[in-house]
């Protein structure tokens, strides 16, 4: 691969820091933008458009299980990118730079929804089935509710961080 390099750094518009800089954004525009689809047209849209909540419910969950590991995935490319990037272009890979202390937090959430919150609330439903059928004082509902409330804030609380970090990686962009 052709590789322009000026005192051992690099060259800013070089095939490689091209591709660097394209796998960050793409992997944050994928993650923030996957983000605001489920959040502000799947999840919506499904519990208007099907016939009840529990099918609704559903469909939800488990399109939120794919995008936690698209979000997954997306995180660690995001970093590997990163970081090399950081590496090539300034001789450091500038670990706790605030967008790659961002990732991480979102990865975490991420991590905890995807392995603690939602698999709860997936037990949850089993033994309950269709909560449109329980009480609102049902002991498995009131848990399932509370967690449900959990989900939304670290999905909401991931979305934040990740406009932040889509903000501070254009800002760490432009050309030198």
């Amino acid at each position: 691969m052709f590789l322009c390099a000026l005192g051992g750094v690099l060259v800013y518009n070089s095939p490689v820091m091209s591709l660097l800089r394209f796998l960050m954004l793409l992997s944050l525009v994928v993650w923030v933008g996957g983000l605001i689809f489920f959040a502000f047209v799947l999840a919506p849209t499904a519990f208007q458009a099907l016939p009840n909540t529990h099918l609704a419910g559903n469909v939800v969950g488990r399109s939120l299980n794919k995008l936690h590991w698209i979000a997954i995935v997306s995180g660690i490319i995001f970093l590997i990118s990163s970081l090399l990037y950081g590496y090539l272009t300034q001789g450091a890979a500038h670990l706790f730079a605030m967008r790659h202390i961002l990732i991480c937090l979102m990865l975490a959430l991420t991590l905890f929804s995807q392995f603690w919150i939602i698999p709860r609330m997936d037990a949850l439903r089993a033994q309950v089935g269709d909560f449109a059928a329980v009480p609102l004082t049902n002991p498995a509902r009131v848990q399932f509710d509370a967690l449900h409330v959990w989900s939304t804030r670290v999905e909401g609380a991931v979305l934040l961080l990740g406009l932040v970090a889509v903000y501070l990686t254009a800002s760490a962009l432009i050309e030198r």
